[in-house]
């Protein structure tokens, strides 16, 4: 699920989706993508910070991860 924040953030909401969802959602919202478009993806499950910190770096994305609680992460993908 995905909502837009404001005209340069594209919210994606993982939250209560196991691995791999977090991913596959942003891989997913990255095809999307416009010029001078951020995304802010919500994640429940703590192995997700792995893969997308991960994902990010091997594709050149800045990525900016933030725990927000126990059970939820915050990751601001700049494109």
């Amino acid at each position: 699920m995905s909502e837009i924040f404001d005209s340069s953030i594209v919210i994606v909401d993982a939250i209560g989706k196991a691995c791999p969802m977090p991913l596959l959602l942003l891989k997913k919202q990255l095809k999307k993508m416009q010029a001078m478009q951020n995304i802010l993806l919500k994640a429940s499950d703590p192995h997700s910070e792995i893969d997308i910190l991960r994902y990010c770096q091997l594709h050149q994305l800045d990525c900016q991860s933030q725990q927000i609680s126990q059970n939820e992460f915050h990751f601001l993908i700049k494109i």
